[in-house]
Protein backbone atom coordinates (compact mmCIF):
# COMPACT_ATOMS: atom_id res chain seq x y z
CA UNK A 1 0.00 0.00 0.00
CA UNK A 2 1.09 3.05 -0.99
CA UNK A 3 2.32 5.75 1.70
CA UNK A 4 -0.51 8.50 2.10
CA UNK A 5 0.83 12.46 2.98
CA UNK A 6 0.85 11.78 6.75
CA UNK A 7 3.25 9.06 6.70
CA UNK A 8 6.84 9.41 7.98
CA UNK A 9 9.81 8.12 6.87
CA UNK A 10 9.97 5.79 9.74
CA UNK A 11 6.61 4.36 8.79
CA UNK A 12 7.68 3.80 5.31
CA UNK A 13 11.68 2.87 5.55
CA UNK A 14 14.15 3.36 3.60
CA UNK A 15 13.26 0.91 0.72
CA UNK A 16 9.75 1.95 0.91
CA UNK A 17 10.32 5.83 0.08
CA UNK A 18 13.46 4.74 -2.72
CA UNK A 19 10.67 2.69 -5.00
CA UNK A 20 8.42 6.11 -5.10
CA UNK A 21 11.79 8.13 -5.49
CA UNK A 22 12.95 5.65 -8.50
CA UNK A 23 9.88 6.73 -10.42
CA UNK A 24 10.32 10.58 -9.99
CA UNK A 25 14.03 10.66 -11.66
CA UNK A 26 14.00 9.89 -15.26
CA UNK A 27 17.32 8.81 -17.10
CA UNK A 28 18.69 9.28 -20.46
CA UNK A 29 20.79 7.50 -23.13
CA UNK A 30 24.04 7.93 -21.37
CA UNK A 31 22.63 5.92 -18.46
CA UNK A 32 23.78 2.14 -18.64
CA UNK A 33 22.57 1.51 -15.28
CA UNK A 34 20.48 3.82 -13.16
CA UNK A 35 19.31 3.76 -9.97
CA UNK A 36 18.90 0.38 -8.14
CA UNK A 37 22.02 -1.01 -8.01
CA UNK A 38 25.27 -0.77 -6.09
CA UNK A 39 26.43 1.87 -8.36
CA UNK A 40 24.99 3.71 -11.61
CA UNK A 41 27.25 3.58 -14.97
CA UNK A 42 27.20 6.29 -17.07
CA UNK A 43 28.79 6.45 -20.63
CA UNK A 44 30.88 9.25 -21.79
CA UNK A 45 31.57 9.67 -25.80
CA UNK A 46 34.10 12.33 -25.74
CA UNK A 47 35.84 15.62 -23.60
CA UNK A 48 36.00 16.02 -20.10
CA UNK A 49 34.11 14.71 -17.58
CA UNK A 50 33.76 17.15 -14.52
CA UNK A 51 32.56 16.03 -10.92
CA UNK A 52 31.59 18.34 -7.58
CA UNK A 53 30.21 17.91 -4.28
CA UNK A 54 28.05 19.96 -1.98
CA UNK A 55 26.20 19.64 1.45
CA UNK A 56 23.13 21.11 2.59
CA UNK A 57 22.06 21.04 6.41
CA UNK A 58 19.44 22.17 7.92
CA UNK A 59 19.57 24.96 9.67
CA UNK A 60 22.83 26.21 8.55
CA UNK A 61 21.85 26.36 4.61
CA UNK A 62 18.20 26.35 5.01
CA UNK A 63 15.24 26.38 7.17
CA UNK A 64 12.17 24.22 6.84
CA UNK A 65 9.97 27.75 7.76
CA UNK A 66 11.50 29.83 5.05
CA UNK A 67 11.12 27.56 1.90
CA UNK A 68 8.96 24.50 0.92
CA UNK A 69 10.40 21.12 0.00
CA UNK A 70 10.35 21.57 -3.56
CA UNK A 71 12.43 24.98 -2.93
CA UNK A 72 15.22 22.89 -1.09
CA UNK A 73 15.56 20.21 -3.74
CA UNK A 74 15.36 23.70 -6.56
CA UNK A 75 18.48 25.17 -4.54
CA UNK A 76 20.06 21.67 -4.00
CA UNK A 77 20.13 20.83 -7.32
CA UNK A 78 20.91 24.88 -8.79
CA UNK A 79 23.97 24.89 -6.47
CA UNK A 80 25.42 21.46 -8.26
CA UNK A 81 24.54 22.29 -11.52
CA UNK A 82 25.91 25.62 -10.91
CA UNK A 83 29.16 24.18 -10.00
CA UNK A 84 30.03 22.32 -13.65
CA UNK A 85 29.09 25.53 -15.12
CA UNK A 86 31.75 27.63 -13.74
CA UNK A 87 34.09 24.75 -15.10
CA UNK A 88 32.82 25.44 -18.66
CA UNK A 89 30.54 22.42 -18.67
CA UNK A 90 27.29 20.77 -18.62
CA UNK A 91 25.86 19.16 -16.05
CA UNK A 92 24.86 15.20 -16.90
CA UNK A 93 24.01 13.26 -13.79
CA UNK A 94 23.54 13.45 -10.46
CA UNK A 95 23.56 11.54 -7.23
CA UNK A 96 21.93 12.65 -4.27
CA UNK A 97 21.99 11.67 -0.59
CA UNK A 98 19.14 12.35 1.95
CA UNK A 99 19.36 12.03 5.85
CA UNK A 100 16.69 13.21 8.21
CA UNK A 101 14.89 12.03 10.85
CA UNK A 102 12.57 9.11 11.34
CA UNK A 103 9.15 11.29 11.94
CA UNK A 104 9.72 13.68 8.43
CA UNK A 105 7.01 13.17 6.65
CA UNK A 106 7.48 10.96 3.54
CA UNK A 107 5.83 13.59 1.21
CA UNK A 108 8.34 16.02 2.21
CA UNK A 109 11.29 14.05 1.10
CA UNK A 110 9.00 13.13 -1.90
CA UNK A 111 8.55 17.37 -3.05
CA UNK A 112 12.44 17.91 -2.22
CA UNK A 113 13.11 15.22 -5.10
CA UNK A 114 10.41 16.25 -7.49
CA UNK A 115 11.66 19.75 -6.57
CA UNK A 116 14.90 18.35 -7.43
CA UNK A 117 14.28 16.61 -10.95
CA UNK A 118 12.36 19.21 -12.25
CA UNK A 119 15.47 21.99 -11.57
CA UNK A 120 17.60 19.12 -13.20
CA UNK A 121 15.60 18.85 -16.03
CA UNK A 122 15.59 22.51 -16.97
CA UNK A 123 18.89 21.58 -18.45
CA UNK A 124 18.70 18.03 -19.57
CA UNK A 125 20.51 16.58 -16.37
CA UNK A 126 19.43 13.40 -14.69
CA UNK A 127 19.61 11.36 -11.48
CA UNK A 128 21.11 8.15 -11.57
CA UNK A 129 21.56 6.96 -8.05
CA UNK A 130 21.58 8.31 -4.10
CA UNK A 131 21.14 7.06 -0.52
CA UNK A 132 19.42 7.54 2.85
CA UNK A 133 19.71 7.32 6.58
CA UNK A 134 18.76 8.46 9.62
CA UNK A 135 19.97 11.53 11.33
CA UNK A 136 19.02 14.01 13.64
CA UNK A 137 18.51 17.02 11.20
CA UNK A 138 17.67 16.96 7.32
CA UNK A 139 21.17 16.73 5.50
CA UNK A 140 21.30 16.70 1.68
CA UNK A 141 24.02 15.63 -0.49
CA UNK A 142 24.58 15.60 -3.88
CA UNK A 143 27.54 15.19 -6.56
CA UNK A 144 27.05 16.32 -9.85
CA UNK A 145 28.90 14.34 -13.16
CA UNK A 146 29.59 16.87 -16.10
CA UNK A 147 30.80 17.19 -19.18
CA UNK A 148 33.38 19.65 -21.06
CA UNK A 149 34.05 19.65 -24.56
CA UNK A 150 36.94 21.92 -24.13
CA UNK A 151 39.37 22.13 -22.02
CA UNK A 152 37.72 23.02 -18.26
CA UNK A 153 37.91 26.91 -17.16
CA UNK A 154 39.48 27.17 -14.08
CA UNK A 155 39.70 29.77 -11.08
CA UNK A 156 44.07 30.03 -11.98
CA UNK A 157 44.42 31.56 -15.42
CA UNK A 158 43.12 35.34 -14.76
CA UNK A 159 45.88 37.41 -15.89
CA UNK A 160 47.00 41.38 -15.40
CA UNK A 161 45.37 43.74 -18.57
CA UNK A 162 42.14 40.69 -18.50
CA UNK A 163 38.81 42.46 -17.53
CA UNK A 164 36.60 40.92 -15.17
CA UNK A 165 33.22 40.41 -15.71
CA UNK A 166 29.73 38.93 -14.14
CA UNK A 167 26.21 37.36 -15.78
CA UNK A 168 23.05 36.31 -14.17
CA UNK A 169 21.47 38.50 -10.82
CA UNK A 170 23.12 39.27 -8.45
CA UNK A 171 22.15 40.05 -4.62
CA UNK A 172 18.70 39.24 -5.12
CA UNK A 173 18.99 35.78 -2.87
CA UNK A 174 20.94 37.73 -0.49
CA UNK A 175 18.35 40.21 -0.19
CA UNK A 176 15.88 37.71 0.50
CA UNK A 177 18.13 36.09 2.75
CA UNK A 178 17.59 39.45 5.06
CA UNK A 179 14.13 39.50 4.70
CA UNK A 180 13.19 36.38 5.41
CA UNK A 181 16.00 36.80 8.86
CA UNK A 182 13.60 39.67 9.78
CA UNK A 183 10.81 37.93 9.77
CA UNK A 184 9.07 39.67 6.53
CA UNK A 185 8.05 37.96 3.17
CA UNK A 186 8.35 40.96 0.83
CA UNK A 187 9.61 41.74 -1.39
CA UNK A 188 8.24 38.87 -3.14
CA UNK A 189 10.76 38.88 -5.57
CA UNK A 190 13.65 38.66 -3.86
CA UNK A 191 12.61 35.82 -1.36
CA UNK A 192 11.37 33.69 -4.47
CA UNK A 193 15.09 34.65 -5.48
CA UNK A 194 16.27 33.02 -2.33
CA UNK A 195 14.14 30.17 -2.76
CA UNK A 196 14.94 29.17 -6.47
CA UNK A 197 17.63 30.54 -7.78
CA UNK A 198 18.17 31.10 -11.87
CA UNK A 199 21.78 30.35 -12.82
CA UNK A 200 22.69 31.22 -16.30
CA UNK A 201 23.33 27.88 -17.22
CA UNK A 202 24.20 28.58 -20.60
CA UNK A 203 26.68 30.98 -19.61
CA UNK A 204 29.67 28.70 -18.64
CA UNK A 205 29.89 27.13 -21.63
CA UNK A 206 29.76 29.93 -23.50
CA UNK A 207 32.15 31.69 -21.49
CA UNK A 208 34.66 28.95 -22.36
CA UNK A 209 34.51 29.53 -26.44
CA UNK A 210 34.47 33.25 -25.92
CA UNK A 211 38.15 32.62 -24.28
CA UNK A 212 37.53 33.33 -20.85
CA UNK A 213 40.37 33.30 -18.57
CA UNK A 214 39.53 32.17 -15.25
CA UNK A 215 35.50 31.26 -14.13
CA UNK A 216 33.78 30.64 -10.63
CA UNK A 217 30.00 30.68 -9.76
CA UNK A 218 29.18 33.12 -7.13
CA UNK A 219 27.99 31.12 -4.14
CA UNK A 220 29.35 32.60 -1.64
CA UNK A 221 29.70 36.49 -2.54
CA UNK A 222 31.08 38.14 -5.06
CA UNK A 223 33.84 39.72 -3.74
CA UNK A 224 34.93 36.74 -1.75
CA UNK A 225 34.34 34.61 -5.21
CA UNK A 226 36.91 37.74 -6.88
CA UNK A 227 39.26 36.44 -4.32
CA UNK A 228 39.44 32.57 -4.70
CA UNK A 229 40.18 34.01 -8.66
CA UNK A 230 42.85 36.23 -7.30
CA UNK A 231 44.39 34.15 -5.36
CA UNK A 232 44.32 31.29 -7.32
CA UNK A 233 45.72 33.50 -10.40
CA UNK A 234 48.36 35.38 -8.28
CA UNK A 235 46.62 38.48 -9.11
CA UNK A 236 44.79 42.21 -8.09
CA UNK A 237 41.26 42.25 -8.67
CA UNK A 238 39.40 45.82 -8.47
CA UNK A 239 35.62 45.75 -8.82
CA UNK A 240 33.92 49.25 -9.72
CA UNK A 241 30.70 49.90 -8.00
CA UNK A 242 29.34 52.34 -10.75
CA UNK A 243 29.50 48.72 -12.83
CA UNK A 244 26.43 47.77 -11.11
CA UNK A 245 23.03 49.17 -10.84
CA UNK A 246 20.80 48.59 -7.84
CA UNK A 247 17.43 47.13 -8.82
CA UNK A 248 14.64 48.37 -6.54
CA UNK A 249 13.55 45.85 -4.92
CA UNK A 250 16.84 45.73 -3.27
CA UNK A 251 16.64 49.31 -2.70
CA UNK A 252 13.41 48.85 -0.95
CA UNK A 253 15.30 46.12 1.24
CA UNK A 254 18.14 48.45 1.99
CA UNK A 255 15.80 51.81 3.53
CA UNK A 256 13.78 48.96 5.28
CA UNK A 257 17.27 47.57 7.10
CA UNK A 258 19.06 50.24 7.63
CA UNK A 259 21.98 48.59 5.19
CA UNK A 260 23.43 50.12 1.87
CA UNK A 261 21.72 48.03 -0.72
CA UNK A 262 25.38 47.47 -2.50
CA UNK A 263 26.24 44.99 0.62
CA UNK A 264 24.02 42.67 -1.12
CA UNK A 265 25.63 42.63 -4.69
CA UNK A 266 29.45 43.07 -3.35
CA UNK A 267 28.39 40.36 -0.14
CA UNK A 268 26.53 37.99 -1.27
CA UNK A 269 25.78 34.81 -3.02
CA UNK A 270 23.47 31.94 -3.65
CA UNK A 271 22.30 33.49 -7.03
CA UNK A 272 24.70 31.28 -8.36
CA UNK A 273 25.42 34.30 -11.36
CA UNK A 274 28.71 33.67 -13.17
CA UNK A 275 31.99 35.71 -12.79
CA UNK A 276 35.11 35.23 -15.11
CA UNK A 277 37.87 37.43 -16.40
CA UNK A 278 38.12 37.90 -20.25
CA UNK A 279 41.53 39.02 -22.42
CA UNK A 280 39.72 42.60 -23.66
CA UNK A 281 36.03 44.05 -23.79
CA UNK A 282 35.94 42.78 -27.42
CA UNK A 283 35.89 38.92 -26.20
CA UNK A 284 33.38 39.68 -23.77
CA UNK A 285 30.46 37.52 -24.84
CA UNK A 286 26.77 39.24 -25.16
CA UNK A 287 25.17 39.40 -21.55
CA UNK A 288 27.50 39.73 -19.44
CA UNK A 289 28.40 43.31 -17.78
CA UNK A 290 32.08 44.50 -17.41
CA UNK A 291 32.67 45.31 -13.10
CA UNK A 292 36.57 45.31 -13.13
CA UNK A 293 39.85 44.73 -14.05
CA UNK A 294 43.07 42.52 -13.36
CA UNK A 295 45.79 44.09 -12.15
CA UNK A 296 49.60 42.90 -11.22
CA UNK A 297 49.63 42.61 -7.54
CA UNK A 298 47.09 40.82 -4.89
CA UNK A 299 43.61 40.45 -3.04
CA UNK A 300 40.64 42.22 -3.61
CA UNK A 301 40.21 45.89 -3.86
CA UNK A 302 36.74 48.16 -4.71
CA UNK A 303 36.87 51.37 -6.12
CA UNK A 304 40.64 51.19 -5.90
CA UNK A 305 41.03 50.65 -1.64
CA UNK A 306 39.90 48.21 0.62
CA UNK A 307 36.16 47.36 1.09
CA UNK A 308 34.96 47.44 4.45
CA UNK A 309 31.72 45.47 4.16
CA UNK A 310 30.45 41.91 3.91
CA UNK A 311 32.38 39.99 1.13
CA UNK A 312 30.28 36.93 1.88
CA UNK A 313 29.35 33.62 3.46
CA UNK A 314 31.91 31.61 5.42
CA UNK A 315 31.26 28.03 6.24
CA UNK A 316 32.95 27.82 9.37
Amino acid sequence: MAPDATTTLGEAGEFGLISQLVDIFETDEHVLVGPGDDAAVLRIRHGHVVVSTDLMVEGRHFRRDWASAADVGHRAAAQNLSDINAMGGTARHLTIGLAAPADLPVEWALDLARGFAQECASIGATVVGGDLTRADQVVVAVTVLGQCTQAPVLRSGAQPGDVLALTGRQGWAAGGLAVLGRGFRSPRALVEAYRRPEPPYAAGAEAAEAGATSLIDVSDGLLAEAGHIAAASRVAIDVRRDAFEVPEPLHAVGAALGADPMQFILGGGDDHSLLATFPDVASVPSGWQVIGEVRAGEGVTVDGAEYDGPTGWTHF
